[in-house]
């Protein structure tokens, strides 16, 4: 439960009870992070169906939007924001892993951040069957993804706050919640079938991409990851 407590933490806003004593270890928490997904994507859903009562569809898409990044604190969004600023930097591998550590935002990192959340909401406005359920899945399977890429990728710098999370290498038993959760999906219909096989193309695409550009990630590049992911999962199942 502490390690859960600490996925939550970390990846989330909730206004959890901070315990004093509570040992944050980066690489426990990770088996987690489909669980944290998956009840991100609860509240969103639940948000959304409230509000679908209220306010016309693409109202309530764009609120589902602010929704998650108020649940995350934009924690993903800055990370998207940075790794476009460097990996689109055209400059040595060196160079790009220095401007992504930059905390200023350059064009290229606000650009990404308006086209990840336009494809987002688009994606979200489109969804009419299995609403409630893909809404609920897929912040489960996009936090998967950055830890798909923490057991093939090493981490590129000798620092930083996602350097705890390579502590250990990922152990096959992390992923035990998560096939859980594609189990169940699997049982729901072909929309879910689509969502696994879009989920594994993507995310091994861009490990792929992240290897041959910079041959390791960075919390940054995680962080990337799951806005990616996300988006493109909710406009593919739209």
């Amino acid at each position: 439960m502490n390690n859960f407590l600490g996925a939550l933490l970390f990846l989330t806003t909730l206004p959890l009870p901070r315990k004093t004593n509570l040992e944050f270890m980066p690489d426990k928490i990770r088996p987690y992070f489909p669980l944290v997904g998956l009840l991100l994507g609860l509240i969103v859903a639940s948000f959304d169906f409230f509000m679908s009562h209220i306010f016309p569809n693409s109202t309530v898409a764009w609120l589902d939007v602010i929704m998650l990044i108020f649940l995350t604190g934009a924690l993903h969004l800055d990370g998207l924001a940075d790794t476009a600023d460097g990996i689109f930097s055209h400059k040595s591998m060196e160079d790009k892993l220095k401007i992504m550590k930059d905390s200023r935002i350059g064009t290229m990192g606000v650009l990404a951040i308006v086209c990840v959340l336009g494809i987002k909401y688009f994606g979200i406005k489109g969804i009419d069957n299995n609403r409630f359920l893909i809404i609920s899945l897929i912040p489960a399977y996009s936090r998967t993804s950055m830890v798909i890429a923490m057991k093939f990728l090493g981490y590129c710098r000798d620092m930083g706050t996602a350097k705890g999370f390579f502590a250990s290498n990922v152990k096959l038993n992390e992923f035990i919640l998560f096939a859980c959760i594609i189990f169940i999906s699997l049982c729901l219909g072909k929309d879910f079938f689509l969502l696994n096989s879009v989920f594994f193309i993507s995310t091994f695409l861009i490990i792929f991409y992240y290897k041959k550009t910079l041959g390791c990630i960075t919390g940054d590049t995680l962080g990337c990851m799951c806005e990616v992911i996300e988006s493109i999962l909710f406009l593919v199942l739209s």
